[in-house]
């Protein structure tokens, strides 16, 4: 559960019960990346729910970013035994915080049942924005893919066209289902985003 700092004292209480490891948002509701962050945090908390994890608004709790190295909002912090050991600027997605925060945290924190990994595979050509496009938003969540590029492979490119009937790129083939274009939605849904 992703829970407000109060103050400079809840602060020092916080670091107290969760000496070991504990995750700050640096927030402030000025910033619409902020707010973007703190949505895929309380996505990542529900995957996480044993992960301390507290979000400090800079604009009522002053100055304590300071002290941790922090001068843009968003910034999340991870602390291991009263130490920064990660800093993350901007907004990342909630499988990417997974990755970094995740798998950071001591053993004793409950992850969740590990999914079963996704077949990811790119169709793409030379000169598509749409490709790059796609494969810079299955990086950002975390998502692995092989990349096939049809110009370069005839063969593919023959039975891309039988299996979908269009020859347009990108085409995303998730676990043996087939995604034309860049449709964040269906995507989302087949890769459970």
């Amino acid at each position: 559960m992703l829970t407000w700092v109060k103050n400079e004292r809840h602060l020092d209480e916080i670091r107290k019960r969760h000496g070991d490891y504990f995750v700050l948002l640096f927030w402030g509701g000025f910033s619409q990346a902020a707010r973007r962050a703190f949505s895929e945090l309380k996505q990542f908390a529900e995957e996480y729910a044993d992960i301390p994890l507290y979000a400090v608004d800079v604009q009522k709790v002053k100055g304590v970013h300071k002290e941790f190295g922090v001068s843009t909002v968003p910034t999340v912090v991870a602390l291991k035994d009263g130490k920064v050991i990660q800093s993350i600027e901007g907004v990342e997605s909630a499988a990417f915080y997974e990755v970094r925060l995740g798998g950071a945290a001591p053993a004793h924190f409950a992850r969740p049942a590990k999914k079963k990994p996704k077949r990811v595979t790119v169709y793409s050509g030379p000169g598509c924005p749409a490709c790059g496009t796609l494969k810079t938003y299955l990086r950002r969540n975390g998502i692995s893919f092989r990349e096939v590029d049809i110009s370069r492979d005839k063969r593919a490119a023959e039975k891309l066209v039988r299996r979908s009937g269009q020859m347009a790129v990108p085409q995303t083939d998730i676990n043996g289902r087939l995604v034309v274009g860049f449709d964040q939605n269906k995507l989302d849904t087949l890769l459970g985003i």
